[in-house]
């Protein structure tokens, strides 16, 4: 198809509107699992993500002829639950001004707050061109649906920038990340802490042991319905523990994920007494390992840290993961290694009143960023690491014979 055909754009009710194996051809490999086919469709055929649960499918995509050259995964939003940029407080501000603050459009997946490109293209065409082309799409379906505005969540830098440069108000929040600069073993890691410290994150992983916990990481070819049902009913429970937790993903989610994605999920799973009594679900992909959620039957000391945290850390370091992004929120995470990381998302609000004083608060806002991530590096108190200089091998240490 000549790159000059004129390009289509259709909005998409449902991601099966639209060929998988047409979908993930736009998508770079090794990216994270949270913008492909079968995870969004995991979504929305569960019930998890849907008009009644207050995303509506709006799917952005352009066309060419019958080849499908671009697209955004987008929702309409009726509330603001499950996105993790929050903005409870620019929706009471809507509400003051007289201004309807739902629906509004939202370019990014559900419930997954992580850095994932938001805009799709085709190998081989204007990426650039096409981003222009479905951001014009997102805001003139936006305004044509009685939306308030437009936010795409968790773009990659470079689209934040490109987002920013259209004019978009740029928002800058923290994850903590744990980073891998080239771990050879668990101590490498605990080396770069100070002695207190250290002690203390031996001491809470050890306490397993102690507590008669075996703690495992399942996947791929071990992973079985058993472990859809354990990860839905330890999410279940840790949203009904907590005031603030909606259960929003039903059991069919899971069970979808775990079966058309089984390269992408992992489950770190304690064991006492022959039961499971704690697991976390995470996805990965060769660089990156993403917790999502855990939950326990039982309580221990330290349990969530050492399924959460402490066993994929190592698990991280055995396997050559790069990155460890155990999710939103958690300042408990600094403490314990993990650094603070800025996410993007950018914002176009249509009432100009309302788009002001967005705009400047998210100035405010930026200008006590510099001052908490300086505090939160203090927090995390990581010495500076060098890789341990390899020692010169013996005669005779290679095995030959």
């Amino acid at each position: 198809m000549p790159v000059d055909t004129p390009l289509q754009v259709r909005i998409l009710d449902a991601i099966h509107d639209v060929p998988a194996a047409a979908w993930d051809a736009l998508i770079a490999p090794g990216a994270p699992p949270f913008v492909r086919h079968a995870w969004l469709s995991a979504m929305e055929q569960s019930g998890s993500a849907t008009e009644d649960t207050g995303w509506a499918p709006h799917h952005l995509t352009l066309w060419r002829g019958k080849k499908l050259v671009a697209a955004a995964p987008a929702y309409l939003k009726f509330h603001s639950m499950g996105e993790y940029i929050y903005d409870f407080g620019w929706a009471n501000a809507a509400a003051q001004l007289g201004v309807e603050y739902y629906p509004k459009l939202l370019v990014g997946g559900p419930l997954s707050p992580a850095t994932v490109p938001r805009f799709l293209t085709a190998p081989g065409e204007d990426a650039q061109a096409l981003r222009r082309a479905l951001l014009e799409a997102a805001v003139a379906s936006a305004e044509d649906a009685g939306c308030s505005g437009v936010h795409v969540l968790y773009p990659t830098d470079e689209e934040a920038d490109f987002l920013e440069e259209a004019g978009l108000a740029r928002r800058i929040t923290l994850q903590f990340h744990w980073k891998n600069p080239g771990y050879r073993s668990y101590d490498d890691y605990l080396a770069r802490f100070d002695s207190k410290r250290r002690h203390q994150l031996k001491r809470e992983r050890a306490a397993a042991a102690t507590q008669g916990i075996q703690l495992r990481t399942v996947r791929q070819a071990d992973l079985g319905p058993e472990h859809a049902q354990r990860a839905y009913t330890f999410y279940t429970s840790t949203c009904e523990r907590h005031s603030w937790g909606q259960v929003q993903l039903t059991p069919g989610f899971f069970e979808r994920v775990f079966r058309d994605l089984p390269h992408a999920v992992e489950m770190v799973e304690a064991v006492k007494d022959g039961r499971v009594i704690a697991g976390a679900f995470n996805l990965v992909t060769p660089e990156r390992l993403y917790g999502r959620y855990w939950g326990c039957t039982e309580e221990h000391p330290f349990l969530h840290f050492n399924v959460c945290l402490y066993q994929s850390v190592d698990d991280c370091i055995q396997t050559g993961r790069k990155v460890f992004e155990p999710g939103a929120g958690g300042e408990h995470k600094v403490s314990r290694g993990f650094e603070p990381t800025a996410v993007h998302s950018a914002h176009l609000i249509f009432d100009k009143r309302l788009d002001k004083a967005v705009r400047g608060f998210l100035r405010m806002e930026r200008q006590r960023l510099t001052p908490a991530v300086e505090e939160a590096e203090r927090i995390c108190g990581l010495k500076p690491w060098t890789p341990p200089e390899t020692p010169p091998e013996t005669p005779g240490s290679s095995g030959a014979t």
